[in-house]
C-alpha cells in the first residue's frame, strides 16, 4: 500500500546584501567637480583649496570603503580623487602668479619710495665722426620734464642733468647729416651705463631710451 509522498519544498539562496551606495565617494567627486570648475577663474581660483582638499579626502574614505566591499561606486570615487587632485594643481598654480604678481607689485612700490628722497645723475653722450649730427633729447628741471633739439658741430657732446626722486627714464636720439658718417649715443645714470646705440650711414639714426 502506498502513502502519498509530501509536496516538495525548493530551497532558494538567501539573497545576498548589496553594499550600501558610496555616499563618501559622491561627496568627494561631487566637491571635486565643483572645485575644478571654480579653479579656472581668476581670484575665485586661489580660494577653492577647501574644496578640493576635501574632496580628496572624502574621495579617498570613499575608495577605501569600496575596497573593503562596505560600500559600492568605487569608480565615482576615484573620478572624485582625480578631478580633486587636477583642481589642487590649478590652484597651486594660481598662488604662485598671484605670488608673484604681488611680490613684484611690493618691489615697485619699494623702488618708489626709495627714489622719493635721492637724487640721480642722468648723462647723456653723443660720439661721432659727422661733421654735422642733430641731436633730440628729454630735459628735467624743477617744472617737470620737455623735449629740446640741438645741431651739433663737434664732438664728443655731453648734456648733465640731476633728478630729483625716482628717475623714469629719459630719451636720446641722434641723426647725422647729408655728408653721413658714424655716430653713437649712451645713457649713463650714476655713472652706470644703462643704454647705448650706433648707426653710420648718410641721415643715419640712433636711440637710446627704454631704460
Amino acid at each position: 500500500m502506498s502513502y502519498p509522498q509530501p509536496p516538495m519544498t525548493r530551497q532558494y539562496p538567501p539573497p545576498v546584501p548589496t553594499p550600501p551606495r558610496n555616499g563618501l565617494g559622491t561627496a568627494g567627486f561631487v566637491l571635486g567637480l565643483v572645485g575644478l570648475l571654480f579653479s579656472f577663474i581668476p581670484l575665485v581660483g586661489v580660494i577653492a583649496w577647501p574644496l578640493v582638499v576635501l574632496g580628496l579626502v572624502l574621495g579617498g574614505l570613499g575608495l577605501a570603503k569600496a575596497a573593503r566591499g562596505q560600500a559600492n561606486d568605487k569608480g565615482l570615487a576615484v573620478a572624485g580623487i582625480a578631478l580633486s587632485a587636477v583642481g589642487l594643481v590649478i590652484c597651486i598654480l594660481w598662488a604662485a602668479v598671484f605670488g608673484k604678481a604681488a611680490s613684484e607689485a611690493s618691489d615697485a612700490l619699494d623702488n618708489l619710495e626709495a627714489g622719493a628722497g635721492r637724487e640721480s645723475v642722468l648723462v647723456y653722450e653723443v660720439t661721432s665722426d659727422a661733421p654735422v649730427a642733430t641731436v633730440s633729447y628729454t630735459t628735467f628741471s624743477d617744472s617737470g620734464s620737455a623735449t629740446s633739439d640741438e645741431e651739433l658741430t663737434s664732438f664728443p657732446w655731453t648734456k648733465e642733468f640731476k633728478v630729483e626722486g625716482f628717475l623714469s627714464g629719459g630719451t636720446l636720439t641722434v641723426m647725422t647729416g647729408a655728408e653721413g658718417g658714424t655716430v653713437t649715443c649712451k645713457i649713463t645714470v650714476d655713472g652706470v651705463e644703462k643704454k647705448t646705440a650706433t648707426g653710420t650711414g648718410e641721415y643715419a639714426t640712433v636711440n637710446c631710451s627704454d631704460f
